[in-house]
Formats: structure tokens, C-alpha cells, sequence
């Protein structure tokens, strides 16, 4: 990603993060906290909340640092980024995901609730809110995304949603 790649997306990030992640505030139940957890997901889920603490400020560095060179990041079947699935390397998901929620929402958060690491992969729970700028509907929806860390770096993303709400939230009364 280009120095100027990075300062659009930071941008668009700081636009996106109009409120402070709630997530971060309310601090998400984390099963790291568990002693048969290991070092290795402890450290891989601190990347994963490091992401979220990042998207919620708006840092697309702090963003750029914790992606792998070549993520996979697969956004849910029907949902409306999925077009362009899956997209590889950090310029695609800022481009493809990031900025055109930037563009397509005011308020968006991806609000973390409970963070499961297990080995490599690190699943999150928790809710998407914000309100569509072309609509002024609000969107309120569960989410469950999938992360694979190698090297303190995010290397693949699944998301899965209620994909049904995201469609209620961008199609007008």
C-alpha cells in the first residue's frame, strides 16, 4: 500500500469513526482469560482487538500494521461488499470494504462483544451499528468474523452477518 493509499484510508477511516468504539469502552469478554489459553492466543486475539480498537479511532496505520501483505478477506455471502470476494492484500480491503462503508454509512461501528481465540484463528462476536447516508435507516445487526493469525498478522477474515438487516438498512422505505 502506497503512502497516499494509506492517508485516503485513513480518511475515509476517520470518517467512518464518528463515535468511539463502544466495544473498547464495554470491554469485550474474552476468552484469553481463561488459563488453558495459550500464549499464542493470547497474543493472536490482542491483534485482532488491536484491529478493532484501530477501526473505532479511525487509524488506518494502526489498521495497515496488523494486516497481513496477502489477507484474504472474505466479506458474507449476499452482503453488500461481497462483490469483489475475496479481496487480497490490504489496498483491496480498504479500497473495496473500508472506504466504501466510509462513503455508504455515518456512525459505523463494528462493536466487538466476546473474542474467542483457539490456535491460529480468533473468532469474534459482537454488532454492527450505524445509519445509511443515502437511506437514514439505521442498521443493527449481529456479526461473526473469523480471523487466521500468523506472525502477529492478520492473514484471512470470514465475515458472517444478518445480511437481511444490511439490505433493510440501504433499500428506502
Amino acid at each position: 500500500m502506497t503512502m497516499r493509499q494509506l492517508a485516503i484510508a485513513t480518511l475515509t477511516l476517520l470518517a467512518v469513526a464518528a463515535a468511539p468504539l463502544a466495544a473498547v469502552a464495554r470491554a469485550p469478554q474474552a476468552a484469553s482469560d481463561n488459563a488453558a489459553t495459550s500464549e499464542t492466543e493470547r497474543a493472536n486475539a490482542a491483534v485482532v482487538e488491536s484491529l478493532y480498537r484501530a477501526f473505532a479511532t479511525g487509524d488506518g496505520p494502526g489498521i495497515a500494521a496488523v494486516l497481513g501483505d496477502n489477507i484474504v478477506w472474505t466479506e458474507a455471502e449476499s452482503g453488500p461488499y461481497a462483490d469483489h470476494n475475496p479481496y487480497v492484500g490490504p489496498g483491496a480491503v480498504f479500497e473495496g470494504v473500508f472506504g466504501r462503508i466510509g462513503q455508504q454509512w455515518q456512525g459505523f461501528a463494528a462493536t466487538p462483544a466476546t473474542v474467542l481465540p483457539s490456535g491460529d484463528r480468533v473468532v469474534v462476536l459482537g454488532r454492527y451499528t450505524g445509519t445509511n447516508i443515502a437511506t437514514g435507516e439505521p442498521l443493527d445487526a449481529q456479526f461473526a468474523h473469523i480471523f487466521t493469525v500468523s506472525g502477529g498478522k492478520i492473514v484471512a477474515f470470514q465475515q458472517y452477518t444478518d445480511t437481511a438487516r444490511w439490505v433493510g438498512a440501504t433499500t428506502p422505505d
